[in-house]
């Protein structure tokens, strides 16, 4: 199945929104095995919505749009699609109902009410957000165009609880998808690695980069869902042994979401000392739902001040060797490992830029402390060929520190080794 997405708002052409809702239904349409091939975005323009639509039936088995389907005058999407797909407008009296509840006690106009006419033989979208509900139209020539709200909050849910499910059933194949998450693994090097099955057509295989992580995503279709994972699990266990260490999780959400279970699998409790990051560890390990059980101290000392007197870091030390050094770090994740208690301390140190580098300590330098019972470990970052700001290295050595922590606790060696993190191409099933 082959499928397309349009966009449309013209607040999307003029940069006022960030159109985040093609990333998304991008996303979901590749874990169900749809093929996307085109993407475009066009204005709140009838006669040029109705040319890419025609294009788009004209290619491919499937179109998604996103937005348009609102009481303003510029709503127009519906009225388009259903003139190019023949079946004529009228009112869908569960979603009319609907909206008059919710509009109850208010001003419910005649620009509300166009939100509830929908092409004639749709399958309807409920929306259990906002007040325009989505739908799902066939055309004479047996292709579907779906409609989907503009708003990410009404978007999202209608696309995963009613629309990933109608398409699949449009499909007449099961299709079966798993996510492998990586840390430490460049895109470049990782397909190398797999080179073998990302040409295979089915199960496939595709690499993913994104935030200084590395995923592959393997897709089955078959005629049952045992046949499609059969068909995906020899691929994966493959995969995993080529890339052995570097692997964090399979269908996991991300990789704070691992060390919070790994921690808690333990019962053991994690504390987090950072200059550079600002606090990012603390907070994505917070971000996890049960986080409480196992972090409970995060200290930002971001001045000399508040490393000596909140972890004890000595002055003599800061003056010798500075912030920015392997003793400091050793220091930091010590300290607030005492202090609080936990099992294991972190404790980073670094220059994110983009100033404050000197010859001796260039931006991109970071050292991140780990200690536990078992001793103190420092791992240095030095700077990356290509800095790409303040942020990105933040992020990248917030990843680093909660990768450690992920390698501690399964007994790993605290870095990726060289055989890992290189593109050598493996020996085939």
């Amino acid at each position: 199945m082959n499928a397309e997405i349009i966009s449309v708002g013209t607040e999307l052409l003029l940069g006022h929104t960030i159109n985040t809702d093609a990333a998304f239904v991008a996303r979901e349409l590749s874990a169900i095995g749809v093929n996307l091939l085109f993407a475009c975005t066009v204005g709140d323009n009838p006669g040029r919505l109705r040319g890419a639509l025609e294009e788009a039936l004209g290619r491919s088995d499937v179109v998604i749009t996103t937005g348009g389907l609102g009481p303003t005058d510029d709503d127009l999407t519906k009225e388009t699609i259903a003139d190019v797909a023949g079946a004529p407008l009228v009112v869908h009296e569960p979603s009319l109902r609907r909206l008059e509840a919710y509009f109850k006690g208010r001003t419910f106009g005649e620009n509300q009410r166009k939100q509830v006419l929908l092409p004639e033989g749709s399958t309807v979208f409920p929306n259990d957000i906002g007040t325009a509900p989505g739908c799902g139209v066939r055309t004479a020539a047996g292709k579907i165009v779906v409609m989907l709200p503009g708003p990410p909050s009404e978007l999202v849910p209608m696309l995963q609880n009613y629309v990933v499910p109608f398409l699949k059933e449009g499909s007449h194949a099961v299709i079966r998808s798993s996510m492998i998450r990586t840390f430490g693994l460049g895109e470049g090097a990782g397909a190398l690695k797999i080179a073998d099955f990302t040409d295979c057509p089915n199960p496939t295989a595709a690499t993913y980069a994104k935030e200084n992580e590395m995923f592959v995503r393997v897709t089955a279709r078959a005629d049952t869902e045992e046949a499609a994972e059969a068909l995906c699990r020899p691929v994966i266990e493959e995969i995993l042994r080529r890339y052995g260490d570097v692997v964090y999780g399979v269908d996991v959400e991300n990789l704070e979401s691992v060390v919070v279970a790994l921690l808690a699998e333990r019962g053991m409790r994690l504390a987090t000392a950072e200059s550079c990051t600002g606090g990012l560890v603390a907070k994505r390990i917070t971000d996890v739902s049960g986080a409480s059980q196992v972090f409970g101290t995060g200290l930002v000392t971001y001045a000399n001040e508040a490393k000596m007197r909140l972890l004890g870091v000595p002055a003599a030390m800061l003056e010798e060797h500075g912030a920015v050094s392997e003793s400091v770090a050793r220091a930091m994740a010590e300290g607030v490992r005492e202090v609080s208690g936990a099992d294991i301390g972190i404790g980073i140190t670094g220059v994110a830029g983009p100033t404050g580098g000197t010859p001796e300590k260039p931006v991109g330098l970071i050292y991140i402390g780990l200690s536990s019972a078992k001793g103190t470990w420092v791992r240095k970052m030095t700077p990356p060929g290509r800095v790409h700001g303040r942020e990105w290295l933040r992020g990248r050595a917030a990843s680093t520190a909660l990768d450690m922590v992920r390698r501690h606790l399964c007994g790993l060696p605290l870095e990726p080794t060289k055989e890992e993190m290189t593109g050598a191409p493996a020996t085939t099933l």
